[in-house]
Formats: structure tokens, C-alpha cells, sequence
């Protein structure tokens, strides 16, 4: 699937088929019922998960294997008390959120870093996602949940490089070597 499309949900399958294409192992991750997409959701205060989301959630929202790793992301992870840090964060910096408080939050990184959707643009099919850091300030970081999903990819092309690299010096495979298809000759 070459051509964009305006369906959201479409192009974050295509984001993943062409991740998975490229080595990505399909069982590395497991997606989340929409059931459990919408317990975290109203557990957050949300009303209204934007189709993008849902769709990057239906794909990896139990486990996300290599995409976004190190990262508290999916329908377990992203809880009501991660939502009150981010807020509490944003209420420390200079912003432009219109709707702090009706956030969405899609992930956490060590406490101090976020990834979110602007409660004012819930409404949207495919949200321009916003990066808050701690200390630092919050911008608009992707202007989509599709290009947040396509730049948050996992670079499998490189870690099939490396694990040949350890190969060739006789290094045991880390962990997630499970989760990255073997190259096909």
C-alpha cells in the first residue's frame, strides 16, 4: 500500500506492514481489544479515542516488543496516575495545549518524558501528537498520531545489522533478537 490514504486506520496498518516487511517479527507485539482500549480511556477522563490511535493501540496496545522500547506505552501502562504526572508537568512550563487536563496520554519515558494528544483535538481521526519534557517544554512534535507512529518505528534494517555483527564475533544474542525476523538471503 503505496498510495496514502485519508482512512487513519489504513495508514497506520500500512506503517506496520512495512516495519514487519522489513524484518519485524509479528508476534513481537500483541494489540489491545477495544474494550481495553476504552477502560484506559475513561480511566484517563477521556471520552473519545481518535481512530488513529485506536488503531496503533489494536496493533501493539498489550505489547509493543521493539517499538517504543524503554517506554511506558499501551492500554496496561498509560494509567490515570500517568496522566495527573503529564498534567502536573505541563502545569510547570510554557505551553500551547488549549486542553491540558483532557489529554490524552500514549506514553511516559523514565517519569519526566510524554507523548500526547491535546484534549482540544480528541475530536480528530489522526491528532497531532505533542512531545512534554520535563524542565525542558512541550511542542508539537508530529502532526499526526500516523507520523508519530511511522517515526517511533523500530529501525530493524539496523538491529538485523547488529545482531549479524554479533554473530560474526561470536556474542551471544541479546533478548530481543526474538522479536526481529532472520534476513532472507
Amino acid at each position: 500500500m503505496n498510495q496514502p490514504t485519508d482512512n487513519p486506520g489504513e495508514r497506520i496498518a500500512a506503517i506496520f506492514e512495512r516495519v514487519c516487511a522489513n524484518g519485524l517479527r509479528r508476534g513481537s507485539v500483541a494489540g489491545a481489544s477495544d474494550d481495553q482500549i476504552d477502560q484506559m480511556a475513561a480511566e484517563q477522563g477521556v471520552d473519545r479515542v481518535p481512530e488513529a490511535v485506536r488503531e496503533v493501540l489494536r496493533i501493539m496496545g498489550v505489547r509493543s516488543g521493539l517499538w517504543l522500547a524503554g517506554t511506558a506505552f499501551g492500554v496496561e501502562a498509560m494509567t490515570a496516575e500517568r496522566k495527573r504526572h503529564v498534567v502536573a508537568t505541563l502545569t510547570n512550563l510554557e505551553h500551547e495545549l488549549a486542553d491540558p487536563r483532557g489529554l490524552l496520554a500514549l506514553t511516559a519515558h523514565q517519569g519526566y518524558a510524554y507523548h500526547v494528544v491535546d484534549g482540544a483535538d480528541l475530536d480528530q481521526d489522526d491528532p497531532p501528537v505533542w512531545d512534554v519534557v520535563e524542565g525542558d517544554g512541550a511542542r508539537r512534535a508530529w502532526d499526526s498520531v500516523s507520523d508519530w507512529f511511522a517515526g517511533t518505528a523500530p529501525n530493524v534494517a539496523d538491529l538485523r545489522d547488529m545482531l549479524e555483527m554479533m554473530e560474526e564475533m561470536g556474542k551471544r544474542p541479546p533478548k530481543w533478537a526474538e522479536f526481529v525476523e532472520p534476513r532472507r538471503s
